[in-house]
């Protein structure tokens, strides 16, 4: 592990302390009221006002988590530009007058892809993933050598807004390797980090006595039942603050399931009995946001994956396009009636909407010609996994030309991670969504040319399963005999530019059935819109070369948020990548389809 150089500065003493059960800010009694904003779910052009509205609901600290992946996609090239410029959107939240906590991982959940670590780094072979490990350490520190030295200087103590930074995130719902955790703090100290740390966990014993470490403040995440968490943390830290690290006021959702929502009257009620605990609290989430692109991870019920949708709204109090919510207020009334709560901000507007219209969209390249013609064939034997592609998300198209002798013959796929469309001779004949899946084809003494069409759907961000591979593990076998002789074509959607699209858009000829399409949107002012595709099946959305994300069928979101940033003056236009059943036209509504809800509260038994 590298140390910090000798002309680092003298370490500050920290603005947050405690002492006889009371968080301390600069000695004088004090509470966190947080609330998780994420700077990668948001536009950059967008994160002064979303964090002007956190002020507003009337807190005083916003915490984000840091995703490794998205500042070190590839092995080596990490950046702190742009969508990734952590240090601009910290000072914007001091412009604000918010105190700022880091949440630096290297593992965050979030509920975003492979849990914020690098999909090079979990698709090492033998690669032990938040352990003692040595490779793994090994590449934590060269991380953490880029991140935290940008962290620590930004800290309250060198005149920034940063007062906590989070040791990993609920590890105790992960595994117990202790030296594991405390590495990871000795990590962070060594490369100067002098606020306050501490741990999060889930309010039970398990879960603390795997998270927590001796000397540093430990914190709960939780939904319900707040006074059940403050008398288990004051039974096991006497003499430390109650802080709610995680109050998850709303949920995520997954493709295929209702949309969850928390009423506003629960999350408040919940809130309150925080306060009256005593304790501090950060929203989870205070301002969702989106999970553009291909960042949406994805969990693992034991029966197979649960992807989760593009938006994450959560149902914050502040919606995903930055309007102001029921909840917004009930929450509002409970913070700012506190004893000395901060003065009330004034409340902004809701953002502007462009008015509803249909926009007519035309076809273009058939799916299977159009990725043909937008990728470089591999050669292999056997099926490659993402993996062995260095290839993070997106889809890999898989093909070979195995000899069917006549009469019907089942063809089983293994170790498939995580959606595959199947065709033979060009003809859709199978959708496999199980790891292990079978369909039947019918020969005729002849070769038949097969291909499936792999799509990584979001890898793992929770659980045992973390880290876990995509694409075609196992093999593609006829009754018991292996196909091989494989031509294989990466497909890295996040990563085609504008010309890559229009490229493989204008490959070939439209067959009416999927593949590409675009539709023009002319606008005289650019303002949000949320887009549906109705009479679509399954597929991706770019908006003047930037993808928006997933859309799907079976929802329960039916709209993706369009930030207006994205569009400019004049004619901008749509391009989608349609997987199954073209619609002939796309829509812009006002309101979100985020789809049918049920309410929600997760709870720890």
């Amino acid at each position: 592990m590298s140390t910090p150089s000798p002309a680092s500065p003298p370490p500050a003493a920290a603005t947050l302390t405690y002492g006889d059960g009371v968080l301390l800010r600069d000695g004088r009694p004090h509470r966190v009221l947080a609330g998780s904003l994420h700077y990668f779910r948001v536009r950059p052009e967008q994160w002064a006002d979303r964090l002007r509205r956190l002020a507003a609901l009337g807190l005083n600290t916003v915490d984000t988590y840091v995703p490794w992946n998205f500042h070190e996609r590839t092995e080596g090239d990490v950046r702190f530009d742009g969508p990734r410029d952590l240090a601009r959107f910290v000072r914007l939240a001091q412009e604000e007058g918010l105190d700022v906590i880091v949440r630096p991982g290297p593992y965050i959940c979030a509920e975003w892809d492979n849990g914020g670590l690098p999909a090079w780094l979990t698709g090492t072979p033998g690669m032990r993933l938040r352990t003692s490990h040595g490779p793994f350490l090994e590449a934590v520190d060269r991380w953490f050598d880029e991140l935290i030295p940008r962290v620590a200087e930004l800290q309250a103590g060198r005149g920034g807004p940063v007062v906590a930074v989070q040791i990993e995130n609920e590890y105790g719902s992960y595994g117990d390797d202790q030296a594991y955790v405390r590495r990871v703090r000795d990590a962070l100290v060594a490369r100067g980090v002098t606020e306050l740390l501490y741990t999060a966990d889930g309010p039970t014993p398990l879960m603390q006595d795997g998270g927590a470490l001796p000397g540093e403040l430990a914190a709960a995440t939780f939904g319900s039942r707040p006074a059940q968490a403050a008398a288990l943390l004051r039974s096991r830290r006497p003499g430390e603050p109650f802080f709610c690290a995680e109050f998850w006021n709303g949920w995520f959702d997954h493709w295929g399931e209702k949309h969850h929502v928390r009423s506003a009257e629960s999350a408040a009620e919940t809130v309150g009995g925080i306060l009256d605990e005593g304790g501090s609290v950060s929203l989870y989430m205070a301002h969702g946001g989106t999970n553009f692109g291909l960042w949406a991870g994805a969990n693992h019920d034991g029966g197979g994956i649960q992807p989760a949708v593009t938006s994450y709204d959560s149902d914050a109090p502040i919606a995903e396009n930055g309007a102001l919510t029921p909840k917004f207020f009930a929450l509002r009334e409970k913070l700012t009636a506190l004893d000395g709560a901060a003065p009330e901000r004034p409340l902004p507007a809701d953002p502007p909407l462009l008015a509803p219209r249909e926009l007519p969209v035309t076809r273009h390249a058939a799916l299977l010609d159009a990725l043909r013609a937008a990728a470089e064939p591999v050669p292999a034997p056997l099926p490659l996994s993402f993996e062995e592609l260095s290839l993070a998300s997106g889809l890999v198209l898989y093909e070979a030309e195995p000899l069917l002798p006549a009469g019907d013959h089942e063809l089983t796929v293994t170790g498939l991670h995580d959606r595959a469309q199947v065709f033979v001779d060009g003809t859709p004949v199978a959708v496999l969504d199980r790891e292990t899946a079978s369909f039947t084809v019918s020969g005729t003494g002849a070769r038949v040319r097969l291909a499936l069409l792999v799509e990584n759907q979001g890898r793992i961000n929770y659980g045992p399963l973390l880290g876990q591979g995509k694409g075609i593990l196992g093999g593609v076998r006829v009754e018991r005999r292996l196909v091989h002789g494989w031509t294989i074509r990466p497909l890295p959607l996040d990563e085609w530019t504008p010309q890559d699209t229009a490229r493989a858009a204008a490959a070939a000829p439209p067959d009416g059935r999927a593949g590409f399409a675009t539709a023009a949107l002319s606008v005289a002012e650019p303002a949000d819109a949320f887009v549906a595709l109705p009479g679509f099946g399954k597929g991706f959305l770019w908006v003047n070369g930037t993808l928006l994300g997933r859309y799907w069928e079976i929802g329960p979101q039916t709209t993706l948020y369009l930030p207006g940033p994205l569009l400019h003056p004049g004619d901008n236009t749509l391009t989608v990548l349609e997987l199954e059943r073209f619609g002939d036209r796309i829509t812009l509504h006002d309101r979100p389809g985020l789809g049918p809800s049920e309410e929600y509260v997760e709870t720890f038994d």
